[in-house]
């Protein structure tokens, strides 16, 4: 892919930066260019009607009751007068165009600005069928309100399915069994994660269902989901069927690109950006969307992450060289977590699932582990269940390149 570096002046106070997408990585945004200095005007726009708030609580402490969906917010009554941002909310961006740095809106009106930052983050992947219409996923607030009402709706025991067991299938799984509910998680593949953790690891986290009491059901081949009197029937391509109250798809996610089509701007699963997030003069993207360069201790790869953290550190470095002009020198360190089945799962660094992974700590048995991935011999990430003092002992290995020997003669986890 062709790297080309775009020209980009710092911003003044006359500036007016326009940013497309109010989820995480566009309200971090706002917060870091107020925190960097930024006087000029900041419009935030977003799809949703709701102030910015945060994603992963929605199928944890949300689903479960342990938090009123409010509580989720990011950007408080006091938080947004203080950045002095103006909001449309409740209206989709329709059209970017480049050269003038203005964005035309679905209610057809035109923000005209000197700098355009594409946050708009990524959305569930839907699921349809003909006899049942498109199945519920969550990944707004809408989606979470709609799906709590139908579970609050079932007798305790009901049988709810998740399509899909990776870590959105999970979560939802683990809120629905305190919930008092029935989950069936339902997997396509042979086991879950595998293509987020690899193959060796992903047997090593096969049994936490089990262990939760969910059952998970691997090489599932779905035909159809239909309506029935008590609820859904899914018919499966082996002759079988399972009856279940409810129904949620997590079958992955898809970008809103559609509207950027015609922009000239470089889409590649993502929107291309350089190493400083430019897509264009005065153009950038950050978070979900963006396929970037991730610089780690063992080169540079373009990349696309959805991750919390990436989403946060995005926004500050772009903030910081659009107020600076300086680039950023350091690595950065993808993280990202989920709790499910009632363990927590981490992975630090982005490594590949075809990488070499060894465990160097714990084991499946005791239920708490840390593993070390590696590629041409360098640590590439870590992975640990319910084991965080030891993961966070490990992080140096992928701040400066480093042998896996040498980690493992250093053993820095059990300091």
């Amino acid at each position: 892919m062709a790297r080309v570096v775009w020209f980009v002046s710092q911003l003044r106070s006359s500036d007016h930066v326009i940013v497309v997408g109010a989820g995480l990585a566009g309200w971090r945004f706002v917060e870091s260019l107020r925190a960097e200095g930024f006087q000029g005007a900041l419009t935030l726009v977003g799809d949703e009607p709701y102030a910015p708030y945060d994603r992963p609580p929605l199928s944890k402490q949300v689903l479960t009751g342990k938090w009123e969906v409010g509580k989720a917010t990011l950007a408080s009554p006091q938080k947004l007068a203080e950045s002095g941002v103006t909001l449309r909310l409740g209206v989709r961006a329709a059209q970017l165009d480049v050269e003038s740095t203005s964005v035309r809106l679905s209610d057809d009106s035109l923000l005209v600005g000197t700098h355009v930052v594409l946050a708009t983050g990524s959305r569930a992947r839907p699921l349809s069928f003909a006899s049942s219409g498109a199945l519920d996923t969550l990944r707004t607030r809408d989606d979470l309100v709609h799906l709590d009402g139908v579970l609050a709706s079932l007798a305790p025991q009901s049988v709810a399915a998740v399509i899909g067991g990776g870590f959105v299938g999970a979560e939802v799984a683990t809120s629905m069994k305190a919930r008092g509910l029935v989950p069936v998680v339902l997997e396509a593949a042979e086991r879950p994660l595998t293509a987020a953790v690899g193959e060796e690891a992903s047997t090593w986290l096969l049994p936490l269902a089990a262990n939760a009491e969910v059952e998970l059901r691997t090489n599932q081949h779905l035909n159809n989901v239909i309506m029935s009197d008590h609820g859904f029937v899914l018919d499966f391509d082996d002759g079988t069927h399972l009856d279940a109250r409810a129904v949620l798809a997590a079958v992955g996610s898809t970008l809103d690109l559609e509207w950027l089509a015609n922009s000239g701007l470089t889409l590649d699963e993502g929107v291309v950006v350089d190493g400083d997030f430019q897509a264009a003069t005065r153009v950038a993207a950050i978070g979900d969307v963006a396929r970037f360069v991730l610089r780690s201790a063992i080169g540079e790869e373009v990349v696309r992450i959805e991750h919390w953290q990436i989403a946060t550190e995005h926004a500050a470095e772009l903030a910081h060289f659009w107020m600076s002009g300086e680039r950023s020198k350091g690595v950065m360190v993808p993280y990202f977590w989920s709790d499910q089945y009632g363990q927590k799962i981490q992975m630090l660094g982005h490594p590949h699932p075809s990488d070499d992974v060894v465990l160097v700590s714990g084991s499946p048995d005791e239920g708490r582990w840390l593993a070390i991935y590696s590629r041409d011999h360098l640590v590439s990430g870590l992975l640990s269940l319910s084991h965080p003092r030891h993961l966070a002992l490990a992080k140096p290995l992928l701040e400066s390149p480093t042998k896996l020997n040498d980690a493992l003669a250093s053993a820095s986890w059990l300091s």
